[in-house]
């Protein structure tokens, strides 16, 4: 959402001029303007609401005079403060020098400040949204975007800086990039790609653990941008490269391929334009499909690719064996739905991302009989939106796991993401009679819980629960259950089989032959796990 202002802003972004940033972020550490500062001055309610987009409750909780407050009002609520107040807060000079602040004409100065030279006071304003955003490590961090475009309330979609394109608008941080952050597998690696990179958001991720960045975006402001966030956050700087999809890149392969690209299934605008941070430019839900049967030819051996995406649920089609399709030869994936919406909801959704619900009548309706055309002209009935992760292993038959999960998860999930993918190796390279021979320990935080009429003597059902991670639950019966319960990593599978059909009753060849199927099942969604991993 983009706040409608009106003192429009000029288009020239900041310079990024080494001494000067690092003055800018020392002075917004030491008035802790910091994810936690902004928690303790605005309090829960306000933050929350600012989290939506809403400004009023944070503008409310900064009409002291404090530091912390100037730096709300000037670079999240997009309000002019005096030069005196600024100055209190800033190397005001140098963030007037490098673009950082801009002079705000025509808005007097409310307490009658002068500066040092004694010329009667300006007021100044910021010329970008600078967003406090905490590092997964403690790390302070800031995420610079245009300004405006996460406090727009009611007001919707407004009016870009003045001399920008608005299909140019490059948004901060939101819900889908810290989503995919703490997707992403953080294991340390030489080089890494964030394709689309916007902000810089991922980009500044991958400077932690990745010996080169690389960050592309087919939108010029956007890769000006992620320099900015980079160099204002302290971390190294990254190749930044002009270009649509892997064209920046052709021929070079990666460790690590992260990309939260501009997924939105929309139909063309009445001139043919589209938001560049939200539409890829191609029809349906193709831009996702290229990313993915592309990324192959892009990744190192063992290399991963992780990625946000839309998808089409078409008519006559299993929308788990279309987009499983588009897994590249070679790579190993997981797939998982998070949401879906049908196309009504989904056209809603969107139209009011862009501001067009407030655009009259007519417009609205005729923008949303738009999509709708073109979702039936696709046989399209409903939009799923989750995750992929790729890793190219070059096994002969890979391992494509696709699923629902609409359920709730802990992030960060990286390390879950990396287990997944162990899983499967560990899987592939076992059959039945070798996984009887192997150790297994019950995984961290797993609980049982047994289900039944009170008084009964045998529970109905035994469910297993994981509190970590995808916080998955399985039924089991007697077997599973005590199986699970005996794997401490002390006995191989098939003693503790042989065991249990001795408790049972039951013929130990019999149970060994049954058995393996459901080892493999526990074992692939996480219950259990190789005592020697």
């Amino acid at each position: 959402m983009v706040l409608v202002s009106t003192h429009p802003l000029p288009a020239r972004l900041p310079t990024a001029t080494p001494d000067r940033v690092a003055r800018l972020r020392e002075a917004l550490l030491a008035a802790s303007f910091t994810v936690d500062g902004l928690l303790a001055l605005l309090g829960a309610s306000a933050h929350a609401a600012l989290a939506r987009g809403e400004a009023v409750p944070a503008l409310r909780a900064t009409r002291g005079g404090s530091a912390r407050e100037t730096l709300v009002r000037l670079f999240l609520l997009q309000r002019p403060v005096a030069y005196g107040r600024a100055a209190a807060a800033l190397p005001v000079e140098d963030c007037l020098a490098d673009g950082w602040l801009v002079p705000a004409d025509g808005v007097p100065d409310p307490a009658g400040h002068t500066p040092a030279d004694g010329l009667p006071e300006a007021a100044v304003r910021a010329s970008v949204d600078i967003r406090p955003y905490a590092g997964p490590s403690g790390e302070e961090w800031w995420i610079v975007s245009d300004p405006g475009c996460a406090t727009g309330g009611a007001a919707g979609a407004g009016q870009p800086p003045t001399g920008v394109d608005r299909a140019q608008l490059v948004l901060g941080v939101g819900g889908a990039s810290t989503t995919l952050a703490g997707l992403t597998v953080r294991t340390p690696v030489a080089r890494a790609l964030d394709l689309g990179t916007g902000s810089g958001v991922q980009a500044l991720h991958a400077s932690r653990h990745a010996a080169q960045v690389t960050a592309t975006d087919s939108n010029p402001r956007a890769l000006r941008f992620a320099r900015l966030t980079l160099a204002l956050s302290g971390a190294r700087p990254a190749d930044l490269r002009e270009g649509s999809l892997f064209e920046p890149v052709a021929g070079e392969t990666f460790d690590l391929i992260v990309s939260n690209p501009p997924f939105v299934i929309s139909p063309a605008g009445p001139e043919g334009q589209r938001l560049v941070y939200r539409d890829g430019g191609m029809g349906g839900d193709d831009l996702c499909r290229t990313l993915v049967q592309r990324s192959a030819g892009h990744l190192a051996d063992g290399g991963w690719c992780q990625l946000l995406a839309n998808w089409q649920h078409v008519e006559g089609e299993d929308w788990r064996e279309r987009v499983a399709a588009w897994v590249p030869p070679g790579c190993d994936a997981w797939i998982v739905q998070r949401e879906a919406q049908d196309v009504a909801r989904y056209a809603e959704l969107w139209l009011r991302d862009a501001g067009l619900h407030l655009a009259g009548p007519g417009v609205y309706a005729a923008r949303y009989d738009a999509w709708l055309e073109e979702f039936e002209a696709r046989k399209t009935r409903a939009v799923g939106f989750g995750w992929i992760a790729l890793r190219r292993s070059g096994a002969e038959r890979p391992s494509v796991t696709v699923e629902e999960w609409p359920h709730p998860v802990e992030q960060p999930l990286g390390d879950t993401v990396a287990d997944h993918f162990a899983r499967q190796d560990f899987l592939r390279a076992h059959d039945d009679a070798a996984l009887l021979t192997r150790r297994f320990r019950l995984a961290a935080e797993v609980t049982q819980e047994q289900v039944g009429l009170p008084g009964a003597e045998d529970p109905e059902h035994v469910i297993l629960r994981q509190q970590r991670g995808m916080r998955r639950a399985t039924t089991v019966d007697t077997v599973g259950a005590g199986f699970a319960g005996a794997c401490d990593g002390t006995l191989g599978a098939g003693r503790i089989l042989d065991a249990i059909a001795q408790l049972l009753g039951e013929e130990p060849v019999l149970l060994r032959d049954r058995a393996p199927e459901s080892i493999r099942l526990l074992v692939e969604q996480g219950f259990l796990e190789p005592a020697d991993a």
